[in-house]
């Protein structure tokens, strides 16, 4: 294993996400029902709840990389597992203190965000330093898996739960999952770091960082058109309930079984990423996944009655297979190909660009749906898809086999030329 880990550290990581993904997917359904039902909540509050749940990455997206790096990786992942506990603990507390209010729900959700893009960015960075390098596309495929099964089964668990505990209650589940987790990640082995004898400015680093991504010339088109999708994922997210509940005029349990069938596209795209990158290489792979994107979006807004139906759930499943190959791809190659000293920033900067994108795919879909209705705005918002492709297919990607094959996408290969920080 690299850096001499044994293969029960990566199961241990690989446990404590799952079981803090599994609870956050609990909590994706018991908040929103806890401000409805418990607050009586308006259309303006369930916004804000939901926007303060994305918010993080915008604001410190891009020094999250920077903290990353200069505090202990395992420290991090505890005290933001931590800090989430705590924030998701408060809401039953208070609820049954009778003194819970939606402003309450808008900071545990801000709460959560700002912990989560921490988490993230440190999570992704430790994982390359306890798998080997071969092993590193497969161990990615393995965790994009267990995300999706978790976005399949946490929302009906969730159901279940708030139909037996009430809304609030359900929630003591998820601060338990971080509870676990915490536990799990605190039995890691703590990763040595190098630290210099100055720490540069946090501007300069935060600039080489972007400099790094958006220079790359097979780093930055896979950013774009991730974000790209992004934007397309942000009008998803706002108009998939609406589009099924007012246009398709769906029953409230058919709702659910069709949402449920986008984690069953990203389990299956998961689990074909490694079969395709080894048998057209990750180049060619990425390529693909762009046009599968298009393909699943153009289709999910199409037919009425039972055919628009089963076109949301068609297109939507090939839609997250297309995402997820795309994502766990360039994922993999920016683990590979970024220098040891830059990753957590390199990672940073991605999410900031391409998860930043995604309120506002959101709130612009809403607006055009609002005028036009969510068909249209759907339609529309392909035309952010189509660039994913456009994108890769004009950059050196198109006439690569693997992604590791451009030069400059082995760090320990280059090591000869340093990285001068605030260069």
């Amino acid at each position: 294993m690299s850096d001499g880990f044994s293969a029960g550290t990566f199961w241990r990581w690989w446990s404590a996400g799952t079981i803090s993904a599994l609870g956050s997917a609990v909590t994706a359904l018991a908040l929103p029902l806890t401000a409805l039902i418990a607050l009586d909540a308006s259309a303006f509050d369930m916004g804000l709840v939901a926007a303060a749940g994305y918010v993080a990455w915008l604001v410190i997206g891009l020094p999250a990389g920077v903290i990353v790096q200069r505090v202990p990786l395992r420290g991090i992942q505890v005290t933001t597992d931590l800090t989430r506990a705590a924030a998701v603990l408060s809401v039953p507390l208070t609820w049954w203190t009778g003194h819970l209010t939606i402003t309450q729900l808008v900071v545990v959700a801000l709460v959560i965000s700002f912990s989560t893009v921490l988490f993230d960015v440190a999570n992704a960075t430790y994982l390359p330093g306890i798998v080997d390098r071969d092993q590193l596309e497969s161990r990615n495929s393995l965790t994009t898996a267990t995300h999706a099964v978790s976005q399949v089964s946490g929302p009906p668990l969730g159901g279940i739960a708030v139909q037996l505990l009430g809304a609030a209650p359900t929630l003591l589940i998820d601060a338990a999952s971080y509870g676990v987790s915490a536990l799990l990640l605190r039995s890691l082995p703590a990763r040595p770091r190098q630290k210099p004898d100055h720490w540069p400015p946090v501007r300069a680093m935060i600039r080489e960082g972007w400099h790094f991504v958006s220079g790359h010339p097979v780093m930055a088109p896979g950013t774009w058109a991730a974000t790209a999708l992004c934007v397309a994922c942000g009008a998803q997210i706002a108009l998939y309930p609406l589009h099924l509940v007012r246009t398709l005029e769906a029953p409230a349990g058919l709702v659910g079984l069709l949402l449920a069938v986008e984690g069953v596209g990203s389990l299956i795209g998961a689990a074909l990423t490694p079969r395709l990158t080894g048998r057209i290489g990750s180049a060619r792979a990425l390529l693909l996944s762009s046009v599968v994107c298009v393909v699943g979006a153009i289709v999910v807004p199409l037919g009425s009655g039972i055919i628009g139906y089963l076109c949301f759930a068609v297109g939507s499943a090939v839609f997250a297979a297309g995402v997820v190959l795309l994502s766990i791809i360039t994922r993999t190659y920016r683990q590979l190909a970024s220098p040891p000293d830059l990753l957590s920033r390199v990672l940073a900067t991605v999410r900031f660009v391409t998860w930043g994108a995604i309120p506002i795919g959101g709130l612009a879909a809403g607006a055009l749906a609002s005028l036009h209705g969510s068909r249209v705005a759907l339609l529309t918002s392909v035309i952010a898809v189509v660039c994913a492709p456009l994108v890769l297919f004009c950059s050196p990607v198109r006439h690569l086999h693997d992604l590791a094959d451009h030069p400059g996408s082995d760090p320990e290969r280059d090591r000869d030329e340093p990285v001068v920080v605030g260069r």
